[in-house]
């Protein structure tokens, strides 16, 4: 049999792979045909099954008459507030010192604005934070001390430094000392991209990042280009997972890239693991998970591993799908033609 072309070869992984990364997995839905993978706007894509009540804030405050800008702060604040998440918001896991530290970013198609913040102590929406830090200042990013300065100047909402669950567990964490008890799988960012119906699409992302890090450490969420990235010719993608495998890649920019090719926002996940994975000594022992969209209404996800659940919401229906997972098994070698 002759060697497939890459687009072949990534049309024929998206339903190899998507089943078999169904196995053990009961709470998303079947993965579609990626010729399905697309809805009209708004449409609103994002991380995790916990990013469904997220989206559906989002598309409540569009129908409300709220701007792009306005659905993706007003969801991942949602996220951002909910106590049982150990992921995001002032209710993630503390690093080393036991100090909760916040990462977010916001970006806009129209304008091509962004805006972040890192390494946030004490405030409880770092996605707002990141908002103003675009829509206030000239910079892009602020971080540590002088992004707790910003906030508190603007008045955002304080909280603790650390929940009193997590503390807890921080205190056995320091007293066993051991690797084992560390939460590593822990880094499940929410990043969330929206596509209106006036063309326009942006995206947030936010993170309390890696489980006990050392003080300072900033993964990928709250770099335009790795955690997320908008392109309003193009779509839009957002990356969740090990940071550190995204950042050294520009993951999500590197996604959008591959629409702006021509991917479908399937392909273009699933192509940008791919070329990671070429690259980097860990092959596709990587922790890292990719959404996407573009302007045509078009959506798609893909994970290392046995993929993840992510969510996807427009006013027909809102649902959990589990995107495709790639492994060395099942993708085949990551250099040259694949044949089968």
């Amino acid at each position: 049999m002759p060697p497939l072309s890459r687009r072949q070869f990534v049309t024929r992984s998206v339903t190899t792979v998507a089943g078999s990364a169904l196995i053990g997995r009961t709470s998303a839905a079947p993965m579609p045909p990626m010729a399905d993978l697309s809805d009209s706007a708004p449409l609103i894509i994002s991380t995790w099954p916990f990013g469904k009540p997220a989206n559906e804030s989002a598309l409540a405050c569009l129908k409300r008459g709220g701007s792009g800008l306005d659905a993706i702060e007003e969801g991942i604040r949602l996220t951002e507030s909910d106590p049982t998440n150990p992921s995001v918001g002032l209710a993630g896991i503390p690093n080393s010192e036991g100090v909760v530290q916040l990462d977010a970013c916001i970006m806009s198609g129209p304008g091509h604005r962004a805006g972040g913040v890192a390494a946030l102590e004490g405030f409880a929406h770092p996605i707002s934070v990141a908002r103003r830090v675009m829509e206030s200042t000239p910079h892009v990013l602020l971080v540590g001390e002088g992004a707790r300065a910003f906030a508190a100047k603007n008045g955002f909402e304080r909280g603790p430094k650390v929940s009193p669950g997590q503390k807890k567990a921080w205190k056995a964490w320091v007293q066993q000392q051991a690797e084992a008890k560390r939460k590593t799988d822990n880094h499940d960012t929410i990043a969330m991209v929206a596509l209106l119906p006036d063309g326009n699409v942006f995206g947030g992302c936010s993170t309390s990042g890696r489980g006990y890090k050392l003080p300072g450490r900033v993964g990928d969420s709250p770099i335009i280009g790795s955690g997320l990235y908008v392109d309003n010719e193009v779509g839009a993608a957002g990356a969740t997972g090990l940071g550190e495998n995204v950042m050294r890649y520009c993951g999500s920019f590197l996604v959008v890239e591959f629409m702006r090719q021509g991917l479908h926002p399937q392909e273009a996940c699933i192509e940008t693991i791919r070329r990671i994975a070429r690259l980097d000594p860990l092959g596709f022992d990587l922790a890292i998970n990719f959404i996407a969209l573009d302007k045509k209404g078009r959506y798609g996800a893909a994970g290392t591993g046995q993929g993840f659940e992510y969510s996807v919401t427009s006013e027909r229906s809102s649902r959990v799908l589990q995107s495709p997972g790639l492994t060395a098994k099942n993708v085949g070698p990551v250099g040259g033609n694949v044949t089968k």
